[in-house]
């Protein structure tokens, strides 16, 4: 009869993308749902008032977050989006 060796080294995860960094982290999905959250009365507000600034702003807080997988600059750009509407009048 044949013993069989455990394998007591640890075995890493793969990573998920070549810089071998989860794109989806808790901090991410914080400030995504934060900046969701903002998008969503922004784009209330945009409607209600027909201001086309918060009404893009909005609609850009809200679907940014698919397309950014850093957190560093999911967190930058959201801030640039909801200072926008204050500098930016039409």
């Amino acid at each position: 009869m044949q013993s069989r060796k455990l394998c007591l080294r640890p075995t890493r995860p793969a990573p998920d993308n070549e810089l071998g960094i989860s794109p989806l982290n808790e901090a991410w999905l914080m400030w995504g749902l934060l900046f969701g959250s903002i998008g969503l009365g922004y784009f209330m507000y945009g409607k209600k008032q027909s201001a086309v600034v918060p009404l893009i702003c909005g609609l850009m807080l809200m679907i940014f977050p698919y397309f950014v997988s850093s957190t560093l600059w999911l967190v930058v750009i959201g801030i640039v989006l909801i200072a926008l509407p204050y500098f930016v009048r039409i």
